[in-house]
């Protein structure tokens, strides 16, 4: 397996560690000097553990204060959950599966989860989806079918956590909605509606 520190890092890499500097100047715990320097390293990477370093001694977005949940968090009945949570891997749930009422995803620093439900089994209406970003570069994919609705709203964004969803159609009488809960501190969920696989 191929270390993520040793994976070429993108422009958006670049970026997202660009605006990690600038919250840091603008809070005072690195010179403009020392902001002029890191931001040329960063755009100078090329790797993400080149990156890494660039950010290794500022703290990290959860390390002031816990966000605070928009909802308080359902308690699943039964036990009845799907944990995908990793650190710094790539973990996903793809393919033909059950899908539970309950699902968990988290991801660390570099972390990468990724949920495809357009091959999946869905006995129920609506699932809910509680989601934790806490890392510079921590990504969630979520791959639902068109006519499913993932909802949003109750998720919090803090620092440059990001949700991109834009339903292309409205929820169909037969689709299920996906309802997100959790927080973003500065990753990104990401989520794609295709068409469903038989």
């Amino acid at each position: 397996m191929t270390d993520h520190r040793e994976v070429r890092a993108s422009d958006h890499d670049r970026d997202r560690v660009a605006e990690v500097l600038r919250v840091a100047v603008g809070e005072g715990r690195i010179t403009l000097e020392e902001f002029n320097e890191r931001v040329d390293r960063t755009y100078s990477a090329r790797t993400l553990g080149e990156l890494d370093e660039v950010v290794a001694d500022l703290p990290g977005p959860g390390a002031l204060s816990e966000p605070t949940r928009a909802t308080p968090l359902p308690v699943p009945v039964g036990g009845d959950t799907l944990l995908l949570h990793t650190t710094s891997g790539r973990v996903g749930q793809v393919g033909r599966w059950s899908v539970p009422p309950y699902l968990s995803a988290k991801a660390g620093r570099w972390g990468k989860v990724r949920i495809d439900f357009t091959s999946a089994d869905c006995p129920h209406r609506e699932v809910l989806l509680d989601i934790e970003i806490t890392s510079w570069f921590g990504d969630i994919v979520v791959v639902v079918p068109r006519g499913w609705v993932v909802r949003d709203e109750e998720v919090v964004r803090r620092w440059m956590g990001a949700v991109y969803n834009r339903p292309p159609v409205p929820l169909a009488p037969d689709g299920v909605t996906v309802r997100l809960t959790g927080y973003v501190q500065t990753g990104d969920v990401w989520v794609r509606y295709r068409r469903a696989t038989s």
